[in-house]
């Protein structure tokens, strides 16, 4: 199979596209077209070339998270004055059921931690922020080196982590 990721095409027909979370079917189905052109995120999805068929889906916004909740070990390193600092939101994952168990989620989490390194050099962010919708999203996400966040459910990857990847 052979993949390739794009913006949201509001031509593509997104009514079959099935991850079995309500959330984020509901979202990818009514709500993401009016995100995106309020601005409010931008979407991308991944495309099984093969078949044509959108295989799942991420959103990115600016966010920022209160100085108080990060790690004391992360924080110490924070001017002060900050008291909530700029970060990039991951705001919904979703792969379709037909390609779950098949490293689509990797490839779309890569793709998004890219892209928010890249930007970081333009737009100040700290860390990258999710907010798992499920444990099963929470082992996901700490897998690839996530940090729980005490108190909020949020978990966060720092830039500097990030940077590692791609250097």
């Amino acid at each position: 199979m052979t993949y390739v990721i794009i913006p949201l095409d509001s031509k593509r027909d997104r009514k079959d596209f099935e991850c079995g979370k309500g959330l984020l079917d509901n979202y990818f189905h009514k709500q993401v077209s009016q995100d995106v052109k309020r601005k409010l995120s931008v979407c991308f999805t991944i495309i099984d070339e093969d078949s044509d068929s959108i295989a799942g889906y991420y959103t990115l916004s600016s966010n920022s998270i209160s100085n108080s909740v990060i790690p004391e070990s992360y924080r110490k390193k924070l001017p002060n004055s900050y008291s909530s600092i700029p970060t990039m939101l991951i705001g919904r994952l979703g792969i379709d059921k037909n390609f779950q168990r098949k490293g689509i989620g990797k490839l779309l989490l890569i793709d998004a931690l890219k892209r928010c390194f890249d930007t970081s050099d333009t737009i100040g962010a700290f860390a990258v922020i999710v907010d798992p919708l499920d444990t099963e999203a929470e082992n996901f996400y700490g897998k690839y080196g996530f940090i729980k966040l005490p108190d909020s459910g949020k978990m966060f990857l720092p830039m500097k982590t990030i940077k590692s990847l791609f250097e």
